[in-house]
């Protein structure tokens, strides 16, 4: 039995249930993997790092892939970057919708980010970002970054790779393009894919468990299933247990099969 875990998005209360509900059902040794996205919009994406790493530290049976929003934060803290051009609009890291802010606000930088006005379809331009002692810069903000942000947490996202394959299943944040071998696959559509990817029903000879596109609850589509079920915006963070390519959601009523 493998347990996976879609996308967290720094909903650690959400994360500990989930977990429990795991342990019920397979014991403390459960084989968990994680799909990513364990930072942005919810309001403790440091808790949640602290507690993967603190269960990678224990020695439990846990894995990790890698989720775009993960790498909004390494990119931040190492580089100042605030936007990603796969991003559907090209809005900042630091807007809401993207979550950033609430990230760093869990690292103890409490703010909110001021935009200049921009043109539909052109990128935001930072003014500052406010605090209650005063206005920052985009460079005095990435420096408060690195002064907060553990490199422990950014060293954890850096070494995550980018897929996982199990006899039956292929893990992965966003998924994967159709006819391309895995290991020849761009490292972009692993993190961001969409198009082509969720309007294509080919069997890929391993069932595909992803996250990336939120939905109100956790799907199967026959040839991958879909786990992000929209913690990020509120709604549960639901686990599901595969038994080959069966999936089951874990509920605190017990399992409750998915079916295509």
């Amino acid at each position: 039995m493998i347990y996976a875990i879609g996308d967290i998005h720094g909903q650690l209360a959400m994360l500990d249930q989930a977990l429990a509900l795991i342990e019920v059902d397979g014991g403390p040794d459960a084989e968990i993997i994680f799909l990513g996205d364990f930072t942005d919009r919810g309001p403790d994406s440091k808790g949640v790092l602290d507690r993967l790493i603190a269960g990678k530290a224990e020695g439990r049976n846990w894995r990790f892939v890698m989720g775009n929003h993960d790498r909004y934060l390494i990119r931040f803290v190492d580089e100042g970057r605030q936007y990603d051009p796969r991003t559907s609009s090209p809005i900042s890291w630091l807007n809401p919708r993207l979550g950033g802010t609430a990230t760093l606000n869990s690292y103890g930088i409490a703010g909110e980010p001021v935009f200049a006005p921009h043109e539909p379809g052109t990128y935001q331009e930072l003014i500052h970002f406010q605090t209650a002692e005063g206005p920052l810069t985009l460079a005095q903000l990435q420096q408060a970054a690195v002064d907060a942000v553990p490199r422990a947490h950014l060293d954890f996202i850096a070494s995550l790779p980018l897929y996982i394959e199990t006899e039956h299943l292929i893990c992965v944040h966003a998924g994967i393009r159709p006819g391309i071998a895995l290991d020849q696959q761009d490292a972009e559509d692993l993190l961001w894919i969409r198009d082509g990817f969720l309007d294509d029903d080919t069997d890929h000879g391993k069932l595909v468990v992803h996250g990336h596109t939120a939905l109100d609850a956790p799907q199967h589509f026959g040839n991958r299933v879909d786990l992000d079920g929209g913690a990020g915006f509120g709604r549960p963070l639901i686990p599901a247990v595969f038994e080959g390519r069966d999936c089951f959601l874990l509920t605190p009523g017990g399992r409750e099969p998915l079916l295509p």
